[in-house]
Parts: C-alpha cells; structure tokens; sequence
C-alpha cells in the first residue's frame, strides 16, 4: 500500500515540475476552461465517515459496522486541447475501514476517469456572461476489486459513460450562479458468485447496474481579484431503478440508490507561489435511500502551468 501513496505522489510531483503559471482549476462539473497548451494537476485527500444508513427510507445504524471510514487520495489533470475543449483525467486510490464487527475494509485503486469538456456557448450581457459547456466521460475499474462487497467495496465495478450539460451566469461583481446535471450510463459487473437476489432470483455472475441522474446548484462568488472562492452546492442523486436494501441485509449494486447532498468549498490561489492554489470542501448527505449519511470533507493542492507562452484563463 505504501508504494502505491508513493507513485501517486512521484507522478503528481513530475506533473508539477513541468513549469509554472497563474492558478485555475477545474472539474468535469464545474464552468472553469483553460486555454490551449495549459495545464492544471491537482492531488487530492478525502474523508468520509457515516455511522447511520438508510436501509430503503429507514434511517438506522448497524453495530457490525459501527461507524464506516472511506480515505480517498486522488489525483486528477486537466489540459487545454484548444481553447474551447479541455481533457480531464482522474485516478483515485481508495482505503474502507470500519471500527465495530468482523469484516476488514480494502484499499487499491479504483476507477480510471476521461471527460471532454466543451463550452458550446457565451454570450456577454450588460451585467456578466452566460455560459453552457457539454462533458462527455467515461470511467472503468483498473483494479480487481470486488463490487460485492457493501459497504467496504472500492466502487461499482462496472464502466459507466456520462453526459453532462452546466448552464452559468457570472455576473461582474464575482458572483455566479450554476446550474449542472448528468446522466450516468451504466454496464455490467462480475461477482464472485452466480446467483444473487434483487427483488427476484438470478442465476447469474452478471449484475446489471442501474443507470443514474445527478443535478447540482451552485451559488458562490471570487473574491480579493479573483484569488478565493466560495461556493455552496445542493445536489440530488438518483438511480433509474432498483430493489431497497432487505432487513438486516448489505447493500447491493443494483439495488436504488438515492442521495440529497449540501456541500461547501472554499479555494485559494496564492499570490506568492504562482501557479499554486489549495481548496478544502465539506459535504453533508442530509437524505436519503440505501446509502450511509455521510460526512466528510476533501482538501487538496492545484498547480496550473503552460508549455507555451499563452496567457491562463482565471475562471
């Protein structure tokens, strides 16, 4: 396991080395682009915890669980193909652990991510600009973990396609509005057994994982000539179907999945290091179905540099 937090660090240590420019960072759901031939890294440490869950709507807690721990050590690159279309890339590195119970948490790499992103349209108006970008991504397991294994499973275990569409406003004075949602495309996974039940027998090893949404609000502003940000999102998740979880039983891949989140972010790009920038983000579950409340928070370093002499784009 040592090794692996090793490589991570070397690989994100020999992307920042490259050279060095002014800060902007950026996710396949948020509205920042960056220009051709600019580059952004950024590694990321993140903590979830939840010590309730709801078993279909009923919340409750389980003693052979006690409190579950997710560790997660990502990191992600983004690059500016042309000044319109961007390529992002995410790789994370995944640790479960529980306090109470017989069960064993794992760890190991988790799911191999791509996104286009594509501002289709700006307009300039008298009070900001109007954005619209469209992402198209695909993720897919590049470890042999087990999806079978709720609540400690490192993932879905299954490839999943998305398309996404963020309409922004970002009026003069630094605020901005957002406005995100996605549709997740889901295959199949493997288990390590060949019957399984969901609402219905299957004799099978082939699990068919449900197809999701995902929409988020955003509101925030940049402050102090662009340096900090502050954000706060509302975000609402759903699976397309799907059993609820038994009583006394785990979890399952294909069973729904619902999820109402609030989260907030603050980012700052330091004047004093240029190209470096720090962010912390803290997120609640404050509902949902067949999943963990969830607590937990990510902060992370960003760098963002060029090979060749054109000028960054801030946000």
């Amino acid at each position: 396991m040592i090794s692996k937090f090793k490589q991570l660090k070397l690989l994100f240590l020999l992307v920042v080395c490259m050279s060095g420019m002014q800060v902007s960072s950026q996710t396949p759901t948020d509205a920042i682009m960056m220009e051709r031939s600019q580059f952004c890294a950024a590694l990321t440490y993140g903590q979830d915890n939840w010590d309730e869950y709801w078993e279909g709507t009923l919340l409750r807690v389980n003693g052979n669980i006690g409190t579950l721990e997710k560790q997660t050590i990502g990191l992600m690159v983004a690059a500016g193909i042309i000044n319109r279309l961007n390529l992002i890339v995410s790789l994370p590195y995944i640790k479960t652990n529980a306090t109470a119970g017989q069960m064993k948490g794992v760890n190991g790499l988790q799911d191999f991510g791509i996104w286009a992103k594509y501002q289709v349209f700006d307009r300039e108006t008298a009070n900001g600009i109007f954005t619209i970008h469209g992402v198209a991504g695909f993720s897919t397991p590049v470890s042999n973990y087990l999806a079978d294994y709720a609540p400690f499973s490192l993932g879905l275990g299954c490839p999943e396609g998305q398309g996404r569409l963020t309409f922004q406003h970002k009026f003069n004075m630094g605020l901005y509005a957002r406005v995100s949602g996605a549709y997740l495309v889901r295959g199949n996974t493997t288990i390590e057994r060949d019957f399984y039940y969901a609402g219905k027998p299957y004799y099978s090893d082939k699990v068919d994982v449900p197809n999701a949404s995902q929409m988020t609000g955003t509101l925030g502003c940049w402050l102090f000539n662009n340096n900090l940000k502050l954000e706060g999102s509302y975000d609402i998740f759903n699976t397309s179907k799907g059993e609820d979880i038994r009583r006394q039983d785990a979890g399952f891949v294909s069973y729904k999945m619902e999820a109402s989140t609030m989260q907030f972010q603050a980012q700052y790009y330091t004047p004093h290091v240029t190209g470096l920038g720090v962010f912390v983000n803290y997120y609640q579950v404050l509902d949902g179905r067949n999943i963990g409340k969830s607590t937990g928070f990510t902060a992370g370093l960003t760098y963002q540099f060029s090979v060749s002499n054109s000028n960054p784009t801030n946000q």
